[in-house]
């Protein structure tokens, strides 16, 4: 790292197993001063307004950094089994696991341990080089320009709601403090791009593997261990099937969640590719359920949005209404899009 010209780190959630050396990690990150990217529960570590917090163009700036230190993160399929970082860069892996530290690439320096610790560890050893500053630049101006062309497509207007503009709007609205638990496959990976987790252990998801059905239980755990906190659950409207029960187990407990439910009417991640490879879409239509009377009948609120122009005011009642200590469903009508067309690694 002291002789790197573009170092990058990408930390994941194996980096926050240590929950209670969050602040510290954040710390580390700081003073080492090299660009990172985020992953699984790392998401949110840094904040939504870090320096050194990148959110777009991962891709290329694995191809074009000389040092690469992946801390907690296998590479698996999300990082191409390998093939995104530069193959004259120095790899290091730090994971607790062996195994994954080589997984499909063997990295130039495996440091087999706690990855947060490393990192903290590391800190005390490395300074910032001044070198890096252009670096950093270049990679904070393309992230600029990828929210620049986001906010171009979140302005197109359809027959429902636009998706990214309805995040937007929601990044907008929720709490400081809010608490964001995704369950879901292509209205979940669409809110990655547009969410903004606000600081460190505030962002559950279903992890690498896709574990579906976790979105009201992990919820249910957050309510207990950071009482008082606004709590929102993103489903995807596959995806909240498995949980629409758990409903009931809000209003008994008294959990004040706020669902929102993207309605797109299919199992959109899997039939993108799906229809485009096979030309069937078989097992992936759903229809635009009324899951918000769901909720009403297990005795939380239920709203319904079908137009743009509803979204905000929607936000801000479910916002009142949990405020008032009543879980909340709001069912968003989406419109179709191209946003995440080829994303899949097939």
């Amino acid at each position: 790292l002291k002789g790197a010209e573009r170092p990058l780190m990408v930390i994941g959630s194996q980096a926050l197993l240590r929950a209670g050396d969050a602040d510290a990690l954040v710390q580390a990150v700081s003073v080492l001063g090299v660009p990172v990217y985020l992953s699984g529960m790392a998401r949110g570590l840094l904040g939504p307004q870090h320096p050194l917090q990148q959110r777009h163009a991962r891709r290329n700036a694995l191809r074009e950094a000389d040092v690469v230190l992946l801390a907690g993160v296998p590479c698996d399929f999300r990082l191409d089994y390998g093939r995104h970082v530069r193959r004259s860069a120095t790899l290091i892996a730090a994971n607790r696991s062996a195994r994954d530290a080589k997984l499909n690439r063997k990295p130039d320096i495996a440091a087999i341990g706690d990855a947060g610790a490393f990192i903290q560890a590391l800190s005390s050893r490395v300074q910032p080089r001044d070198a890096w500053s252009g670096w950093r630049e270049t990679l904070a101006a393309r992230d600029r320009a990828r929210e620049t062309e986001i906010d171009t497509q979140a302005a197109a207007v359809g027959e429902y709601v636009n998706p990214l503009a309805f995040f937007r709007a929601m990044d907008a609205e929720a709490a400081e403090d809010a608490i964001f638990v995704a369950d879901g496959g292509d209205f979940v990976a669409t809110a990655s791009y547009v969410l903004r987790p606000r600081g460190p252990l505030a962002w559950l998801d279903p992890g690498a593997f896709g574990t579906l059905g976790v979105g009201a239980g992990f919820a249910l755990g957050a309510g207990v261990a950071r009482p008082g906190r606004e709590l929102w659950i993103v489903f995807g409207d596959g995806a909240c099937g498995w949980s629409l029960s758990e409903i009931d187990s809000f209003v008994r407990q008294g959990f004040a969640v706020i669902m929102v439910v993207g309605n797109d009417a299919g199992w959109t991640q899997i039939a993108r590719e799906q229809v485009k490879m096979l030309k069937d879409d078989v097992g992936t239509v759903l229809a635009r359920t009324d899951y918000y009377r769901v909720a009403e009948g297990f005795g939380a609120a239920g709203l319904c949005v079908r137009q743009a122009a509803d979204v905000v005011p929607a936000l801000r009642e479910a916002r009142a209404l949990a405020q008032g200590g009543r879980p909340v469903l709001v069912n968003v009508w989406l419109d179709k899009t191209e946003f995440r067309e080829g994303s899949l690694s097939m």
